[in-house]
């Protein structure tokens, strides 16, 4: 039995009012961006399996020949043309990292927050596609693994999961999801994978994934972890080892130093991460999670014709 397969979700009868209400308003939020704004991006960027065909109609002016029925053709004495429709139903599985790291913050949303919300967007472009959408959270093991459906009822579900959840785990092992992900996801799917990325030797993993499914990575970053302030004195604590550091951040060769290295970890993971073929879409605390998405979705589009 696995650690995913252990736990029992809370009831939305079981939560709190105040619960309740914050997922009402994200659900409010991601409906409201999906209707107006990702539904149209969602479905053209995100392809069905491939085409169906549908029935036969009257040749047109301006038909592909190449999609004449010539044995309906040849029957009616007049030429007929197939017509297709798209076979629409994807599965989506959004990958969430809920590590310690993630509940850090200096602004007023948490990276966890970002990715519930993002989440919760992609879950509703989703169903709204009549695509089946499920759930993997992990930290340093698997959290929870939440199967594919398509209601409103399964979305706000894993938004709930997302923000309540209490992770087992401080650390982070993209690797160990990815391999649980491989384990139960068989056919292809759509994998958003959200993190901060806070880890490393997953590279292997990343790569088998992609090769079976279609991966995107939402990066998530909070602006403290890319320059600390003239502060003076502070104790730093790493989230997922618990290790503390006193630091002096009057000291402008610190201060650089600590950019520096926060440079070069989000120059390797761009350059693992392209190296592989996956596109990165950054998502910061401190700036809507809106257009970065809709430029990425264009990017993507723009692509395939």
């Amino acid at each position: 039995m696995t650690p995913a397969s252990r736990l029992q979700p809370a009831t939305s009868n079981s939560l709190p009012p105040e619960m309740l209400a914050r997922i009402r308003r994200i659900e409010i939020r991601a409906r409201r961006l999906v209707a107006n704004v990702f539904l149209g991006e969602y479905h053209s960027v995100f392809k069905g399996r491939g085409i169906e065909f549908s029935e036969v109609r009257q040749y047109q002016p301006g038909d592909d020949v190449r999609i004449i029925d010539w044995n309906v053709t040849a029957r009616m004495n007049v030429p007929y043309v197939k017509q297709y429709i798209e076979e629409r139903e994807l599965t989506v599985l959004i990958a969430v990292d809920v590590s310690a790291s993630s509940a850090f913050t200096s602004t007023a949303v948490s990276k966890r927050e970002l990715a519930a919300e993002v989440a919760a967007t992609l879950a509703f472009a989703a169903v709204s596609n009549n695509d089946r959408v499920g759930l993997l959270t992990f930290s340093d093991r698997v959290e929870q693994y939440v199967p594919p459906g398509k209601s409103r009822r399964h979305v706000l579900r894993i938004v709930r999961e997302l923000l309540y959840h209490q992770p087992h785990g401080q650390g982070t092992d993209i690797g160990a999801a990815l391999l649980y992900l491989a384990r139960v996801a068989r056919r292809r799917a759509i994998v958003f994978l959200i993190s901060d990325f806070f880890d490393d030797g997953y590279e292997r993993q990343l790569r088998a994934a992609s090769l079976r499914h279609e991966v995107v990575a939402l990066t998530l970053s909070d602006p403290r972890e890319e320059s600390l302030p003239d502060i003076g004195l502070v104790e730093m604590e790493d989230a997922e080892t618990g290790a503390r550091t006193l630091v002096d951040t009057s000291d402008r060769a610190v201060r650089e130093a600590y950019a520096a290295r926060s440079r070069g970890m989000v120059e390797r993971r761009r350059r693992t991460l392209a190296a592989i073929g996956i596109d990165e879409i950054p998502l910061r605390t401190d700036r809507s999670y809106v257009e970065p998405l809709l430029r990425a979705f264009r990017a993507r589009e723009r692509r395939r014709r």
